[in-house]
This record gives structure tokens, sequence and C-alpha cells, in this order.
């Protein structure tokens, strides 16, 4: 009986086929393709045989197939290691300049635009600003791993953010990657001791730092040594805030220690900090190591007497001091007899504050001869010192011997009708007189006519507050009258709030003229807590100068009485005439 064809012709194909086939085991077949030349991911692979195509269902072919996938996958994968780990060694030979590279990469920049975006800032290379911006701890953490992106960084400004405190470690560590870093700003940010010892530790690696703002933590009192320890002799720390802090007398030592070691320090800021006072005679003793600080702010540190005494020895180190501001020391009156002799050497005193400080009658001797000598003087701030207006010591009258004064604040200082007359006098020679403060100085009322000479003469006059100065009708349209003559062009507040005593009519002449005021970007008149008027008489005045007063963007007008439709009116001004202005009703 003849052979079955079929299995013939199958027997015929498959010898055929194992010629192609090696004659080996399929691990030899995988030896032999390590052993050969690696193949390409690119490269074309071969075309299977018309006969490989006929017996791939077998379960041999499907074998050998798969061994050779597999083989081609693994020098794929090899290939690709070797070069990976070619261009590992070609990194570690460059070094840094693959730090370099990498920190400009696109990808880094990408993630600062990112992060900056994500917090509705525009992105900056040189300031980093994102005071106020609700920053957490993890924010902290991932703006540091942004720093070695920004090796031109000059500027950080992270104040107003109080959840970041505690967490400020994770910044400090890389500030290595910013040596160029001039500014750290960390207002109000709730900093911890381990806060504070963390940018004391940073000190070595910021050398360029010349601004350091840690002003209103209040946690870094009793603490400040943490910080100050570090500092090294030669830091370039030009200004130095530490406003409210809480500071201790014991912090008040610690900072007196570091001043020989930053003489190049211009600003230190000690204010609110009414312990400090304590510290103030060690303090004083060592300002001597800053010969060119320019301004000393001590507003409500507790300073007294022997404080006080301590600081004018000091002055006399101080020939560069531009600011000099010891208000709010209430326990200071008194000591200026005994503490004003090296006050009047500071030629080139520009700001001098002494508002708030209780000042006697006897004080009011020496500074009547000290305060005209100050040849430099531009702001003068007597504020809230009673015995100013009463004393027979006629230093508002001296100040004619102070040409360059911008700005002279007397707010509530009881003046006379013959004091203010005597600085009515003295404003004729003032020609640079930009801001005038004579609130809560009753005696002006009737008697705003003694200054209307000066003020004609003032054209520089830019801010005038007469609060609670008991106003009449008379003194409104004697202002209106100046500016329709051409004077008071450059007004841009004026402060007429708490002056119950104008008129219906006074109110109604000043809004009808108001118009003439045409750089005007703040007005009020709010009327006292006390009171409540109706103020139809003069409201459609108001609201026809409104429109010719283009500048004007707040306007105060509490406890004057609208009615609904008076309401209406002021909200859809803005809107009918594209305008932003702050009604304050």
């Amino acid at each position: 009986m003849s052979a079955d064809p079929l299995k013939e012709n199958a027997q015929s194909c498959q010898d055929k086929c194992e010629e192609d086939i090696p004659k080996s085991s399929p691990f030899d077949f995988v030896i032999k393709q390590f052993q050969g030349k690696k193949s390409s991911p690119g490269k074309r692979k071969e075309q299977p045989s018309a006969i490989r195509k006929f017996f791939e269902g077998f379960d041999f072919v499907k074998s050998e197939v798969k061994a050779r996938r597999e083989t081609e996958e693994t020098e794929i994968n090899t290939s690709r290691a070797d070069d990976q780990n070619e261009k590992e060694d070609l990194s570690i030979e460059d070094g840094p300049s693959h730090l370099i590279s990498e920190a400009e990469s696109p990808t880094g920049k990408q993630r600062f635009n990112q992060f900056m975006q994500k917090l509705g800032k525009k992105p900056n290379s040189k300031n980093l600003d994102l005071n106020n911006c609700a920053l957490s701890a993890t924010d902290v953490t991932e703006l540091a791993s942004l720093l070695p992106f920004l090796p031109e960084l000059e500027e950080i400004s992270l104040s107003w953010n109080g959840g970041i405190g505690g967490s400020l470690k994770a910044l400090t560590v890389q500030l290595h990657h910013v040596n160029l870093l001039k500014v750290l700003r960390l207002n109000n940010c709730r900093l911890t001791a381990e806060d504070v010892t963390s940018l004391g530790e940073a000190f070595e690696i910021v050398p360029q730092l010349e601004e350091l703002d840690l002003s209103w933590n209040s946690n870094i009192g009793g603490k400040l040594s943490l910080l100050t320890k570090k500092l090294q002799k030669g830091c370039k720390i030009r200004f130095l805030k530490i406003t409210d802090c809480n500071l201790t007398a014991k912090d008040g030592e610690s900072l007196a220690q570091i001043l020989n070691v930053i003489p190049n320090l211009e600003v230190l800021d000690l204010s609110i900090n009414k312990h400090i006072g304590c510290s103030m005679k060690i303090i004083a003793q060592d300002l001597k190591n800053v010969p060119g600080l320019k301004q000393l702010n001590l507003h409500m540190c507790g300073l007294k007497q022997d404080s006080l005494q301590a600081l004018d020895t000091a002055l006399q180190h101080l020939a560069e001091l531009r600011k000099l501001d010891i208000s709010g020391n209430k326990e200071i009156g008194g000591g200026f007899k005994d503490s004003a002799a090296h006050l009047a050497n500071l030629k080139n005193l520009e700001v001098l504050d002494l508002h708030q400080c209780c000042v006697t009658e006897e004080d009011m001797t020496i500074l009547s001869q000290v305060i005209p000598l100050l040849s430099s003087l531009q702001e003068l701030n007597l504020s809230s010192n009673k015995n100013v207006g009463v004393s027979s010591d006629p230093l508002l009258g001296r100040l004619r011997f102070l040409p360059k004064l911008k700005s002279v604040a007397i707010s509530n200082c009881c003046l006379r009708e013959e004091s203010f007359s005597s600085l009515a006098e003295a404003a004729l020679h003032l020609p640079e007189l930009e801001i005038l403060d004579l609130s809560w100085n009753k005696c002006v009322g009737g008697n705003l006519k003694l200054l209307l000479e000066a003020l004609k003469l003032a054209t520089e006059i830019q801010v005038l507050r007469l609060s609670s100065c008991n106003l009449v009708t008379e003194d409104l349209a004697l202002l209106i009258l100046l500016t329709q003559d051409g004077h008071l062009a450059r007004l841009q507040k004026l402060d007429l709030s708490y002056n119950d005593n104008v008129s219906d009519e006074g109110w109604a002449i000043f809004f009808k003229g108001l118009a003439v005021f045409k750089e005007l970007s703040e007005l009020d008149v709010s009327l006292r807590p006390s009171s409540c008027r109706d103020c139809g008489m003069w409201f459609s005045e108001l609201l026809a100068a409104l429109t010719k007063l283009p500048a004007l963007a707040e306007l105060g007008m509490q406890r004057w009485v609208l009615s609904e439709s008076q309401r209406k009116r002021l909200e859809s001004f803005n809107q009918d005439n594209k305008r932003s202005i702050r009604f304050d009703c």
C-alpha cells in the first residue's frame, strides 16, 4: 500500500525547512547572536521566507522566532544601557559644568515659572516677591528645590506668610545656590527658634547679604543671640530691621556685640520693642562702631531719660545720620535739657521725629535753641506734645531758619492763637513745604486766614491736614478762594474730617468749588463718631464735582446720612463714569 501523499508532502517540507535551521541547540543559537555584532534599534529586520511563513504556526518554529525576538530585545536594552553609562561617565568627568547646564535647562525654568504662576506672580530671576501669598511649609520646600535654577537671584521677600514658620531650614540650606543674594525679607512669618538658628547658619553661605528684615516676628524675642553669634567680622549688612519682635534686654546686649562686625550698617530699626530701652546704654556705647549709620529708628522702645543721655553721647560719632526717630517714648520727657548737646551737631540730619515724647517746657527751651541749627532738616514731627503750643519759647517762629523743610507735623499740640500766628509767619520762609499737619488744634478754626499768605507762597504743598480743628464756613470758603486764584494747585490730600461746626451752607460752597482741585486724590469730610447729619443740601454739588476730579480715588464721608437713591447714585457713579473711587460712607 502506497504511503499517504499528505504525510509525504509534509515530511518533505519539514526536511527542507530544517536545512534553514542551524544544526545546534537553541542555546547555541542565542550564544552566537550575543557574540555577533550588536543590532541597531533602527535597523530594518530580515523578511521571513515563504517556507517560514507556512510553518509559523508550528510550535518548533514559534520557539525559534520567540528566542530570536528575545535576543534582539536584550541587545537593544543592553545597547541603551551602555549609552546611558557613557553619558553618566561624561557627566562625572565634566563636573561643575554639568550642574550649570542642568540649572539653566528649560525644565528648571519651566518649573519655576509654573510655581510663580500658581501663586499669581510674574517670574523674575532677580527679585523673588512672594509677599502675602499664603505660603505653606510645602511651598517653602518646593521653593527651596527651585533655588539651583536661580543663580542670579538678589532679593527674596516672603513677608506676611505666617504658614512658613518652623520650615525655614528647608530654604536656608539651599541658599548656597544664590550666593548673590542681597536682600532677605521675612516680616510676620511666625519664625521659630529653629528658624532663627538656621538663618544664623546661613550667613556663611550668603556673603553678599546687605538687607535683613525680620520685623513682626514676636518669637524672636529672647533668641536673637542664635542669629547674632553667627555673624562674621566684615559682614556686609547695611540694613537691619527688627521691628516689633518682642526683644528683651538680653537681645539688646546681643545686638550691641555685633555692631563692631557690621561696620557698613546704614539703617537700624528697633522700633516697637518696649523692653530694648533697658539695654540702650550698652547699645549706644557700641554705636561708635557704625559711623556710617544714616537711619536710627527707636520708636516706642521704652527709652527713659538716662537712655536719652546715653544716646546723645553716641550722636557725636554719627555725623552721617539722616533720620532720628525717638518718638513714642513718653518717659524721656524732661530729659532733653541734659541730653541735646550733640543733637545740634547733626548737620546732615533730614528727619527728626519727636512726636508723643511728653516734652516739658524746659525741654522746649533747649529744643528751641537746637532744632533751628539743623540746617539740612526736611521733616519735623512734634505732634502730640502739648507743651509745644503752650510754651513761651518761640520754637515754631524759629522754623524760618530751616528753609529746606518739606514736612511739618504739629498735630494735637494745644496750639494757642499766639503760637499759631508764629507758625504762620515762619511758614512764609518755607518755600519747599509739601506737608502741613495742624489737626486737633482747635485754635485753627476761624483763624485759617492767618495762614493765607503762607499758603499762597507754598506752591509745592501736596498734603494739608485740618482734622478736628473747629473749622467754620469762612475757613472752607478761604480754601476754595485760594485755589480759584491759582494757589494750592498741587494739593493731593485734604483732610477736613471732624469739623462739625461747618454749616450746611459752608459745605455746599466748598463742594461747589471743589472741582478746582484737579490733582486731589484723597478727601475726607467725615463727621465725628457722635454726629449724624443729612447731606441733601450739597449732595448734587458733590456729584457734579466728582466728574471733574480725574485723580480722586478715595472719599471719606462717614456719618453723613444718605438716602436710598443717593446711595444708588454713588454706587452707579463709578460704572457710569468708568472710575474706581472708594466711597467710605
